[in-house]
């Protein structure tokens, strides 16, 4: 019985990043247009324009090989995936062992690196330039996350989420400065990974600026569907990463009742409408960078990183 219960907390999860992660861009979108005094779209606007490209047919190139057609389900399976291993509402899942920080990079890595080559495959201008972009990006974001990392397991003594959420949920851990180092270049390389103002803007297709978009131009149909449902599940897992690690409080102790669970449910919805909230006014308060300025606001994740790693190993109480 406490085998399936398990298991069924854990498809729940599955199942709520995919279903939460439109919801979550709508939100957004919706913010943003409201502190621009625009009425902007409905909330539930990614489904509609989901399930219109589902019912589309995808045109495909002549000269796309099997990668350009199978990069989109790679990306979105990998995505996917690494999503559901962080936790939302609750600790201690059933799949909880695996939930390793390198592991969630790893994933992402790999989608990265399939969405860049499908983007190449094609020999498109676009294509080419957006995939450079994105390795750029991720050659100085990628580090970054892994000093993260460093931090976070130098603190917990583990690189798994559930230890992490246990440790800094508890009062022993007090204030740190590597702490907060960590924070800030974590949000930084999320804003950087899913492509957001500063870095990038979703909403726009400018031919000399974009990045993300560059890579997918040539997409239609159920691919783009897959790609734009992942890149909203990868801005729902950034989120849920940051407030697993740094607001660790609301998640649900394993085998509690479930009231507990609907209430870390709530609660996990509130959070995910906090950091979107956020995610709007920064983006309508700051404007984009140029090309040639990205590394050094992706390298500030670099430096901080480093700079926490650093004062660990000096002191383990900072």
């Amino acid at each position: 019985m406490e085998l399936i219960s398990s298991l069924l907390v854990q498809v729940m999860q599955m199942t709520l990043v995919l279903l939460a992660a439109p919801l979550l861009t709508g939100f957004v979108r919706k913010v943003k247009a409201r502190l621009q005094r625009r009425r902007g779209p409905s909330v539930i606007q990614p489904y509609r324009d989901l399930l219109r490209l589902l019912k589309k047919e995808a045109v495909v190139a002549e000269n796309a090989s099997w990668i350009f057609r199978a990069a989109p389900y790679l990306v979105f399976a990998a995505t996917w995936v690494a999503a559901a291993l962080v936790p939302t509402f609750a600790k201690g899942l059933l799949f909880s062992w695996s939930a390793d920080l390198i592991a969630i990079i790893a994933l992402l890595g790999s989608a990265r690196f399939f969405l860049a080559l499908a983007g190449m495959d094609i020999g498109t201008a676009f294509g080419g330039i957006g995939s450079s972009r994105e390795m750029m990006i991720a050659s100085l974001a990628e580090p970054a996350m892994l000093l993260i990392v460093f931090t976070m397991a130098l603190v917990a003594h583990s690189t798994q989420l559930s230890d992490v959420a246990d440790l800094l949920s508890s009062p022993n851990v007090g204030l740190r400065v590597s702490l907060g180092l960590a924070a800030i270049a974590l949000i930084i390389v999320a804003i950087a990974e899913n492509g957001r103002i500063p870095v990038d803007n979703p909403a726009t297709h400018l031919e000399l600026t974009m990045v993300h978009e560059a890579m997918v131009l040539e997409y239609s149909g159920r691919h783009l569907a897959m790609i734009e449902l992942a890149a909203s599940v990868k801005l729902l897992l950034y989120i849920s990463l940051i407030g697993c690690i740094f607001v660790p409080w609301t998640l649900t102790e394993p085998g509690a009742s479930v009231a507990s669970y609907l209430a870390g449910f709530g609660l996990y919805l509130a959070k995910l409408a906090v950091f979107g909230f956020l995610l709007a006014v920064f983006e309508t308060m700051i404007a984009k960078m140029r090309v040639f300025r990205l590394p050094d606001f992706v390298g500030t994740a670099l430096m901080l990183g480093l700079l926490g790693t650093l004062l660990l190993f000096v002191s383990r109480s900072l």
